[in-house]
């Protein structure tokens, strides 16, 4: 196997491991992050009825103008600040995070700090 299989192997194994333990009801929905080399994706799912009930990333209308750059921890902190500002809006208070295997760390981590200083608790 080369390296590149190996690390998303190891990556997938990590998701399906934090998903055995994570599951968002309507009361405490998910808050699963996503995250490319270029971009940072958020949403937050409700795995009850399997709907995503709020969503933001980098590529969102609000941010797209606003970020000189997308692949770093100020649009990660950018993304999380407007995701909680949607979740209190659609009535969200609480949420369990999904960090999606990686470590939290750089662009989760300020993605997370946002989120929380924005009014939602995990």
């Amino acid at each position: 196997m080369s390296d590149v299989k190996e690390k998303r192997a190891g990556l997938k194994r990590r998701q399906l491991r934090l998903r055995r333990r994570l599951q968002g009801t309507p009361e405490r929905p998910r808050l699963s992050v996503y995250r490319s080399l270029k971009h940072i994706y958020a949403q937050v799912i409700d795995d009850v009825s399997g709907r995503a009930l709020v969503s933001a990333s980098t590529l969102s209308e609000a941010l797209r103008g606003a970020l000189k750059s997308t692949g770093n921890c100020a649009a990660a902190a950018k993304v999380g600040e407007l995701l909680a500002a949607r979740a209190k809006e659609a009535g969200i208070a609480a949420v369990c995070f999904d960090r999606g295997g990686r470590k939290y760390h750089g662009r989760i981590k300020a993605l997370a700090e946002a989120a929380r200083k924005g009014g939602l608790n995990f």
